[in-house]
């Protein structure tokens, strides 16, 4: 970690963009990319500073920029990032680096550079990147244990959870951008007190709450990605919620795992905090106890056990009509942290290569529903209501066994280290509709 902190993680560092100064998630130190359109219609990459976007496109018909990160700011100027994510480590790095020095305080291309603002207020944000394919994760042991104790009291786990990640391919073409409404999915469900299965809208939908993992440069297909070099293959981080319908994947689930109950939707937040702003947050890989299993020779790495955990504290809140109309504020689901996770990134990214398989730019990872150890950090209501049989009070006098529709659900998240400034990830928002006739 100590070889990729450099001068933009200082935090002393201060932006002549006022609103950076101080930012709860996008200071100076954060410099997050994403596609936004200020109203013209034309998607175009930009850096989130304080309450403005730079854009990117505008930038680089300046000229100010030059080598490798004037080649990487043309990369990054189009409207999706897979070109700037196929570049790599070292150009993104110096891009972040010149970016930094242009927007701190006293830089003389102040001028030119405050031309390129946009009041994020006054734009759209988008999908960031054209998504290939999208894996979703199960590594987070908490939730994992959680809901295998619903079924399997005596043995919740898995045989082989502690020795490799389990996961499924998702659907990339309902991934959405935070804000984009949820429409409740139809599907057959068959719960224990019905003799036959039904079909109709999904009576359990729920949340996940998850970190969202961005491909950088692929790999050759039939050649996997080694330990040791995986972290060379990650672009950065967003949040992420795995919408899930519970009802419909206990009928379907068997024998060959998710399905409709998961493929209607996947929101994620729109802007990509680089792998080079979290490296002050890096951390050991708590959540794997001594005496567990040690993974297998091409999963183990040192510096990776070292340093290939996030310390990124997350949070999910439940808005819901009868909270609003009585001007309430949001319900606080549940506090918890990436630190909970089994796995950390550079083994999924190992794994999911390790037969062969092509990763490429833009490819996007759902880490796994992050739970906790403690009844208040769980990462879905699954959890939350045990299975809908424990149904959680909010303020306003309603009850919630799972979502209904006119909820909204917003994650939040956020690193904090002494000696360091925090950065967040902005919102992962989206609200419950109902479900479209069959």
């Amino acid at each position: 970690m100590t070889d990729d902190l450099d001068r933009t993680h200082d935090p002393a560092r201060r932006s002549w963009v006022a609103s950076a100064n101080g930012h709860s998630e996008f200071p100076i130190q954060n410099l997050p990319f994403g596609v936004f359109d200020p109203g013209d219609g034309r998607r175009r990459g930009g850096v989130a500073i304080g309450d403005a976007i730079l854009d990117l496109s505008a930038l680089s018909s300046t000229g100010v920029l030059q080598g490798a990160a004037a080649a990487a700011v043309i990369a990054a100027s189009g409207a999706q990032l897979n070109p700037l994510m196929a570049l790599g480590r070292d150009p993104r790095r110096a891009l972040r680096q010149l970016l930094s020095d242009f927007l701190a305080e006293g830089n003389a291309a102040q001028r030119e550079i405050e031309a390129c603002l946009h009041p994020a207020a006054q734009c759209t944000l988008h999908l960031p990147a054209v998504i290939g394919d999208y894996t979703d994760f199960y590594a987070g042991i908490h939730h994992a244990t959680n809901v295998g104790r619903q079924f399997r009291p005596d043995n919740p786990l898995m045989p082989n959870y502690k020795y490799m990640p389990i996961g499924y391919h998702g659907r990339a073409s309902s991934v959405l951008a935070s804000g984009a409404e949820i429409y409740r999915p139809n599907g057959q469900r068959k719960p224990g007190s019905e003799t036959l299965p039904s079909c109709g809208p999904s009576r359990n939908l729920d949340y996940e709450l998850e970190l969202g993992l961005w491909i950088g440069p692929g790999n050759e297909r039939g050649h996997s990605i080694p330990i040791a070099a995986a972290g060379d293959h990650l672009f950065g981080l967003c949040l992420l919620n795995d919408w899930s319908a519970r009802d419909i994947q206990a009928w379907e689930a068997q024998p060959l795992g998710p399905f409709l109950a998961k493929n209607f939707a996947t929101t994620i937040s729109p802007w990509i905090v680089t792998i080079e702003a979290l490296a002050p947050f890096r951390t050991a890989q708590a959540a794997r106890p001594e005496g567990d299993p040690r993974p297998l020779d091409y999963l183990w790495g040192d510096a990776d056990q070292q340093g290939g955990g996030f310390d990124i504290a997350l949070e999910a809140y439940l808005m819901t009509p009868g909270l609003a109309g009585q001007g309430l504020a949001p319900h606080l689901l549940s506090r918890g942290n990436a630190t909970d996770l089994y796995w950390t990134a550079a083994q999924l990214v190992t794994h999911h290569s390790s037969g062969g398989c092509n990763l490429q730019p833009g490819d996007l990872f759902g880490s796994g529903t992050i739970s906790g150890p403690t009844e208040g950090s769980a990462g879905s209501l699954l959890e939350l209501s045990q299975g809908g049989r424990r149904p959680l009070t909010l303020a306003s006098g309603e009850t919630r066994r799972f979502l209904e529709d006119g909820d909204t659900v917003v994650f939040r998240a956020a690193c904090r280290r002494e000696g360091f400034a925090p950065i967040g990830f902005g919102e992962c928002r989206g609200t419950i509709r109902a479900a479209a006739p069959l």
